[in-house]
């Protein structure tokens, strides 16, 4: 069986607070195989952005040192030190898109020489060649390269997230994780954003990891769903299947509060609010919200194994083989 892009085995994050330690990421399992997307889903403040931090190793100065393993084909690079990410993975194998992206663009340098500096850094391209590669990528993004040299502040929102799109395609990386890519931006361009990934999916052969909170949005992109909730993944499963069939309670919760065209039941909501990370429960997370919690639920259920890849935390389905 060929070795996953990606595999995080038990990762786990903290921050240092005043209130006390926040338990971001807690025990985090998942895998990436080659020209595979997967999106992260879930609510605002589960945790989506912390993993995508930790991936990248960009994390704030009170978070404390993340545990377990990331293996990028086979190579645990939460082994190596900060110099030899920063020059052999960062940017170069994994690049990030980050949120919002003026704020990831600095407002008085031309976003074309903003989308050449990767290959000037880290591989020593002269300016001509590394602007040369600049124009490519603005053409597979479907950007202009008359829009080279303009500044941030010229363009509109769509275009800024196409430039922070063609700043991470540049040195052409393995996997480029998305950090809620079109939550700023009006349906249409949402929609041509995503056609976008699509196509560079399908051209270029470039996994992705989607993190987002809109499940309409995360259904174009997605081959499989890893849902989060209160820092854990409760369900990691193919799209089809989750979409479909969605097998936690927090997960067809979800899906049941999504508007849906040509169905009369109308959309429910979830009761309730998550668990505080600060402190958060020893046994099931999402048990204070759920219609189905019974006793064993003050346990933590661990993850267990549905199927070939199919995952889920939870004691309604304790048949299946426990990995955790």
């Amino acid at each position: 069986m060929a070795v996953p892009l990606l595999s995080v085995e038990n990762l786990s994050l903290n921050y240092h607070t005043r209130q006390g330690l926040v338990q971001a990421v807690a025990g985090v399992d998942f895998e990436i195989r080659h020209r595979e997307a997967l999106v992260v889903l879930g609510e605002s403040g589960c945790g989506k952005s912390s993993l995508a931090k930790t991936l990248m190793r960009t994390l704030p100065r009170n978070a404390g040192r993340p545990e377990g393993r990331v293996l990028l084909e086979g190579e645990d690079i939460m082994a190596l030190d900060e110099e030899r990410f920063r020059r052999q993975v960062r940017w170069l194998r994994i690049a990030l898109v980050m949120q919002a992206s003026m704020n990831a663009l600095n407002p008085v340098v031309r976003v074309g020489e903003q989308v050449a500096e990767p290959l000037r850094v880290l591989r020593g391209w002269s300016r001509v060649r590394a602007q040369e590669r600049a124009a490519e990528v603005f053409d597979l993004v479907g950007i202009s390269t008359d829009f080279l040299t303009r500044y941030p502040f010229e363009l509109s929102g769509g275009m800024r997230q196409r430039v922070v799109l063609a700043m991470a395609l540049v040195t052409d990386p393995q996997l480029i994780i998305l950090d809620e890519p079109t939550s700023a931006l009006d349906v249409l361009t949402q929609a041509s954003i995503m056609n976008v990934l699509k196509r560079i999916k399908r051209e270029q052969g470039t996994s992705f990891i989607l993190i987002t909170h809109d499940v309409a949005t995360s259904s174009e992109l997605a081959d499989r769903v890893a849902l989060m909730y209160a820092g854990q993944i409760v369900e990691t499963s193919s799209a089809a299947e989750f979409f479909r069939e969605p097998a936690h309670p927090y997960a067809r919760m979800l899906m049941d509060s999504v508007p849906r065209l040509h169905q009369e039941a109308r959309p429910t909501h979830i009761p309730g609010q998550p668990p505080s990370l600060l402190d958060p429960p020893s046994g099931c997370r999402f048990a204070d919200r759920c219609p189905q919690r019974f006793d064993l639920c003050e346990r933590d259920p661990g993850a267990f194994r549905k199927g070939d890849r199919r995952r889920v935390r939870c004691w309604l389905h304790a048949g299946g083989s426990q990995l955790s």
